[in-house]
């Protein structure tokens, strides 16, 4: 990509954002491009679909996986209007998305009410001490599973 495509992609997902606040989401667009083409988009859809992962950037990357018939979007760039928080920037490393581009900063987010740094800083908390109380349990019979899944032959890796 060149800086003239880079700036074209990044306004788009910024006009996705603005417009989102229009259609009762919030201010958060992105876009997901392949081969100099956009191939998916996103908005904020948290409060319109009652669904707290509805994300500008998930959103994108389930229509592109859609839409490309696969979880693996390597050679594909996601522009998005904000820097993700913890859960979309972890579902970008999941998809293998070759290049992450942000217009507002987390700071950004923060000052108008969308602050992900409590995340943040539970993920480097002990679990002991999380706000969410976090404790293992059945550890020994939850390990069938992942032993099913080390021995077998016909899986689909990802």
């Amino acid at each position: 990509m060149n800086k003239i495509n880079d700036e074209f992609f990044m306004r788009k997902a910024i006009e996705l954002s603005v417009n989102n606040i229009d259609e009762n989401g919030g201010p958060f667009g992105a876009v997901i491009v392949k081969n100099g083409e956009i191939i998916a988009q996103g908005v904020n859809r948290v409060t319109k679909n009652i669904d707290p992962t509805a994300h500008a950037e998930v959103n994108a990357i389930r229509e592109a996986s859609q839409k490309l018939g696969t979880f693996d979007l390597s050679g594909c760039v996601l522009y998005s209007s904000c820097e993700p928080c913890p859960m979309c920037l972890g579902a970008i490393y999941w998809a293998h998305l070759d290049k992450l581009f942000y217009a507002n900063t987390k700071v950004d987010a923060k000052n108008i009410g969308f602050d992900d740094s409590f995340i943040y800083e539970e993920i480097e908390l002990p679990k002991e001490k999380r706000k969410i109380p976090t404790i293992q349990i059945l550890n020994r019979e939850a390990m069938a599973a992942f032993e099913k899944w080390r021995t077998k032959d016909d899986k689909i890796e990802y």
